[in-house]
């Protein structure tokens, strides 16, 4: 169960809990991270990524060539597990409470520009320290309230780093910014640093 914001850092049991916020760019960013992160991790996944709202995505289908873990959009009232990846539908605010992730459709279209955000504030909510935000390629500024919500209850944050040759540079260079950034490194530094973390 969530702690209220602003309380003491609890500790938390279970597996670490990864949201990877990104937008344009993404897909590369997301498959070069997957081709080097282990099916065994121990770790969930929640991709939450600015998709058209008006067309299907094949996300899961192309992440699914890129690793052994299974890959699936969220359903309401899902629990992710370890060893999975979960990815926000399109045209939907993406959540997470008491370990279960809530869907409901984006109400407009600056919901939709800022569902990065929205989920990793959640994620921090919910998880605590146990809460993992990585920021890929991206316009804008999504994610960045989110990473510093992640930081400020203990959890572990990172992003793409500028010299990154995947990266569209705004979120990425939003959060690393912010000052609430863990780690800057290219995306294929990541799965090992998470690994490193986790032991």
């Amino acid at each position: 169960m969530a702690a209220d914001r602003g309380a003491s850092v609890i500790a938390w049991s279970g597996p670490l809990v990864v949201g990877i916020g990104a937008s344009a760019g993404g897909l590369i960013a997301y498959e070069a991270f997957f081709a080097a992160m282990p099916a065994d991790s121990g770790m969930v996944f929640v991709l939450v990524q600015h998709l058209d709202p008006d067309h299907e995505s094949a996300l899961a289908e192309i992440l699914a060539r890129y690793t052994a873990m299974p890959v699936d959009f969220a359903r309401d009232g899902m629990i992710p597990v370890a060893n999975t990846v979960t990815i926000i539908p399109p045209g939907t605010i993406l959540t997470i409470h008491d370990g279960r992730l809530r869907l409901i459709r984006a109400p407009s279209v600056k919901a939709r520009r800022m569902v990065v955000n929205l989920f990793l504030v959640s994620l921090a909510d919910d998880q605590g320290p146990n809460a993992v935000g990585i920021i890929l390629s991206g316009f804008g500024s999504d994610g960045t309230a989110g990473i510093a919500a992640i930081k400020e209850r203990g959890g572990l944050t990172m992003c793409e780093a500028a010299f990154d040759h995947h990266a569209k540079l705004g979120m990425p260079q939003s959060a690393a910014d912010s000052g609430f950034v863990d780690l800057v490194l290219p995306v294929e530094d990541m799965p090992a640093a998470l690994l490193a973390y986790l032991a």
